[in-house]
């Protein structure tokens, strides 16, 4: 059975996980992971993490996938027994040091999708290291991933939802050389996500091939001296030069989000034993709903009576995106993103303040209005996030249709919450 991994940056998102349906967690540890901008897990709260998941009989795996120097090595050396001990199943990592280290100790290394690993001989190769399974680059093709599971003596891991990385496999050093931010050590700053202009000195047009960009025409691209664009955004004369001034502005270096729901059989079929799904930056609304919609599609599929269902794409539109692509598995990706392509955004309207079980009701304290029909979002550290529609509200025992701003209210709820947990408002989003 195929396995389906989640990323979790909080106890919010690991519970938000674990309550729909993965079957592995990966995390991240402060100092030796891809997200130090992120929120991370700690030393002293990784027993906990790995206890919550073993409960769930749900398997915890620890990023430690950055560059490693020779102090970071010597400190590794200290903290992998700590991590064994904790009760993590794995380790992320992408240096032979570690994977040296690693083996000392006994834990299970997963090669990070860092390593660039394309082919079959470099997994005969690694299985002979140690390694217990590997994640395949993300610029192979369908093909080439079914052709290397054929014969792997490895399991294999592939990513089939989230950010894509301008970069082969996420080595890029635009960061670093922009702002002295290594990427390569969880420090991105993203400049690939902001928009950029092109101008050339001599007046000369990129051949870019940016169609569905916001600004260019649909069925158009920049193609050379000749192109030829809809002049009330082209950003060329009418030679087909860049304005010298003006130049062109877009998110040429932003790739659209992967997402792979459609194509859940060809991967089911193509020997794959992981499922990733990308966002140890994202909140735990995120990873319920992408976790919860991938497990329904994985088990569709499983049950033998496969059809894809619209709601799973309109459900993930819903949360943040850029867009989505299939990536490398069929094609070339084929158009960048612009921004958060979300059809909702969430606004929090209030704070749980008492939980009652014998009647399934919060009560909350508003500072934004709700009303019954609203969908909402209830998230905390032990709760996760449970997503619903609220169907009952009342105040002194009296239902209402309707609360304001400062008034606690009581809602019916599906399921166990806690104070302090947060409730949003999910609203469409404006466009």
């Amino acid at each position: 059975m195929v396995e389906l991994l989640s990323p979790a940056r909080d106890f919010a998102a690991m519970e938000s996980a674990l309550n729909n349906g993965a079957n592995a967690v990966y995390i991240g540890l402060d100092g030796y992971n891809m997200r130090a901008h992120a929120a991370n897990f700690s030393m002293e709260n990784l027993n906990q993490a790995a206890e919550r998941c073993h409960h769930h009989r749900v398997k915890l795996y620890v990023c430690t996938n950055t560059v490693m120097r020779n102090k970071d090595i010597e400190h590794l050396k200290t903290v992998l027994p700590e991590i064994k001990s904790a009760g993590a199943d794995a380790i992320i990592a992408s240096d032979l040091g570690v994977l040296k280290i690693a083996r000392d100790v006994g834990i299970d290394v997963h090669l990070s999708v860092q390593a660039n690993v394309s082919n079959s001989e470099s997994l005969k190769l690694l299985h002979e290291l140690g390694v217990k399974r590997v994640v395949l680059s993300r610029e192979l093709h369908l093909e080439d991933i079914r052709a290397m599971t054929e014969d792997s003596p490895l399991e294999v891991e592939v990513f089939i939802h989230g950010a894509m990385c301008l970069a082969i496999s996420g080595r890029c050093f635009l960061s670093s050389y922009l702002y002295q931010k290594n990427a390569n050590c969880g420090e991105c700053l993203q400049p690939c996500r902001k928009e950029w202009k092109l101008v050339s000195d001599d007046g000369d047009v990129l051949s870019l091939g940016l169609a569905g960009n916001k600004g260019l025409d649909e069925n158009k691209s920049l193609e050379g001296d000749g192109a030829s664009l809809d002049e009330s955004n082209s950003p060329c004369d009418s030679k087909g030069r860049v304005d010298k001034i003006n130049g062109f502005k877009g998110h040429i270096l932003s790739p659209r989000d992967l997402c792979m729901i459609e194509h859940i059989p060809q991967l089911m079929e193509a020997g794959i034993s992981s499922f990733k799904i990308e966002g140890r930056a994202r909140p735990a609304d995120y990873v319920a709903t992408v976790t919860r919609v991938y497990r329904e599609a994985i088990d569709s599929y499983q049950s033998g009576d496969w059809e894809f269902q619209d709601h799973w794409l309109n459900d993930l539109q819903k949360v943040y995106n850029r867009g989505f692509d299939t990536g490398f598995y069929f094609q070339t990706p084929y158009q960048t993103s612009s921004y958060n392509q979300a059809t909702h955004t969430k606004q929090d309207v209030g704070e749980v303040v008492n939980y009652y079980s014998q009647v399934n009701a919060a009560e909350t304290r508003l500072w934004n209005p709700l009303k019954v029909g609203d969908e909402i979002i209830v998230q905390g550290p032990t709760t996760g996030s449970i997503i619903q529609r609220v169907e009952s509200m009342q105040i002194d025992h009296r239902d209402i249709f309707e609360a304001q701003k400062g008034q606690n209210v009581g809602i019916l709820l599906t399921r166990k919450v806690r104070p302090g947990d947060i409730i949003y408002r999910r609203i469409k989003r404006n466009k």
